[in-house]
């Protein structure tokens, strides 16, 4: 066990609007939080290169984008249930969506159409979330409604080239992922088990060899949701109904806890401003995207613990 890390309370930086509640419950709602109503089931932080932070709304189905003033547009509504959100390098949008799989949105024109759908002639569980490795390979959670009584959620690799792995299987409950700096290792959020698991390759960068715990937490209503990786190699953590954001050291310490200011549903963040320096978390149970500037940026936060503690 480790000692509690020092705290800091996040504020909201911006909050959907009532104006853009839709009417109505969907069936993502009634079935995965009784019923109740959302003006936005906010995930998947995505920062684009003018500084606009894309989200999505699973609940509603739709692509929505903040700007630098936390005015809230929606990009595209349609029939689907997204969950995760990537940006390509090319300026498309990659959506994981529970109920469709890969679809691919055109920001400019807001239309939104399939990209992979099935693996082979099978289904998805429900696709969760997705992270490009820097030479173009797509990964991504299948994660469904599976569970510590059911662990068959997967992790599949998608080539650049077009070629469709399933590298694990056994997963019970795979979420938000992320490479370490080298991209030799995954950091894979693992909510069922309230764990973050590390999995890792091989030289050749494709075989997984070793993988296993990260990070072992508790407590909340779920687990660790998203994942985002600082400049220096910290992994920030959304622990989904705790209302907070684990900082922790690329060696798996807790370095920082990041409170919410309100709603414990801390799902996704994204690392963004000056320097890395802030820190964008969505909280899903108040429509909201909050905002925290870090004490220290990249590998500083950590020089200056090594300090400390050898004072």
């Amino acid at each position: 066990m480790f000692q509690a890390p020092p705290e800091v309370t996040a504020e909201v930086f911006a909050t959907v609007p009532e104006t853009l509640r839709p009417e109505g419950n969907s069936e993502w709602s009634r079935t995965q939080h009784g019923g109740r109503s959302f003006r936005a089931f906010l995930e998947g932080p995505s920062f684009d290169r003018d500084g606009n932070l894309y989200c999505v709304d699973i609940c509603n189905g739709r692509i929505l984008k903040c700007d630098a003033a936390g005015e809230f547009d929606v990009v595209c509504d349609y029939d689907g249930e997204p969950n995760g959100l990537k940006i390509h390098k090319d300026g498309r949008v990659f959506v994981a969506d529970h109920a469709h799989g890969i679809m691919v949105l055109d920001p400019i024109s807001g239309r939104i159409e399939p990209f992979l759908t099935r693996p082979g002639l099978e289904r998805f569980h429900g696709l969760n979330d997705l992270h490009f490795k820097s030479n173009g390979d797509l990964y991504f959670t299948d994660q469904g409604q599976s569970g510590l009584h059911a662990a068959y959620g997967r992790l599949f690799r998608l080539s650049a080239d077009g070629q469709l792995e399933c590298l694990l299987d056994n997963i019970p409950s795979p979420n938000g992922l992320v490479f370490n700096g080298d991209e030799n290792q995954i950091f894979l959020a693992v909510t069922r088990a309230n764990a973050v698991w590390r999995i890792r390759f091989l030289p050749d960068g494709r075989t997984l060899a070793k993988s296993g715990t990260y990070i072992q937490l508790s407590g909340g209503l779920a687990g660790p949701d998203g994942l985002a990786l600082g400049a220096g190699g910290e992994l920030a953590i959304g622990h989904m109904g705790l209302g907070t954001v684990w900082i922790m050291s690329p060696l798996g310490e807790p370095m920082l806890r990041i409170r919410s200011p309100k709603g414990i549903l801390t799902a996704n963040c994204a690392f963004g401003g000056p320097e890395g320096r802030h820190l964008y978390i969505t909280e899903a149970e108040t429509s909201s995207i909050l905002r925290v500037e870090l004490p220290f940026a990249g590998k500083e936060m950590f020089a200056h613990q090594a300090d400390e503690s050898s004072a």
